[in-house]
């Protein structure tokens, strides 16, 4: 696969990274909270947005691709943060192939 001409100056975007933890709520459940491990530089690109109807509500969702370097530590259901923005991230992928970038889809709801 041929690689990708990109440059990555183009990333301007500094952006926390989290990742979710669970503790007991002691009813037998858990409360998810997340919790910043990392931060990293990044390309963030709106692709679309939409604004279901949701019981009288109308939260607004757009997605984003992130463009960021490859790193090993990702899972889907993580979140970037970038000051009060929160990405929440669906799927990623290696897109040549190269181990140099990694590809982000994320959705970022409107609070």
């Amino acid at each position: 696969m041929a690689r990708l001409p990109f440059d990555p100056g183009a990333f301007t975007a500094r952006l926390t990274l989290e990742r979710a933890v669970e503790t007991p709520d002691g009813q037998g459940g858990v409360a998810v909270d997340h919790v910043a491990f990392d931060a990293a530089w990044a390309r963030i690109e709106p692709v679309s947005a939409a604004r279901p109807q949701a019981a009288g509500a109308e939260p607004m969702t757009v997605t984003h691709r992130i463009w960021m370097r490859h790193r090993a530590d990702l899972e889907s259901g993580m979140r970037f943060r970038k000051g009060a923005r929160v990405f929440v991230l669906r799927t990623f992928r290696d897109p040549d192939e190269t181990r140099r970038y990694l590809l982000c889809d994320c959705e970022e709801n409107e609070r």
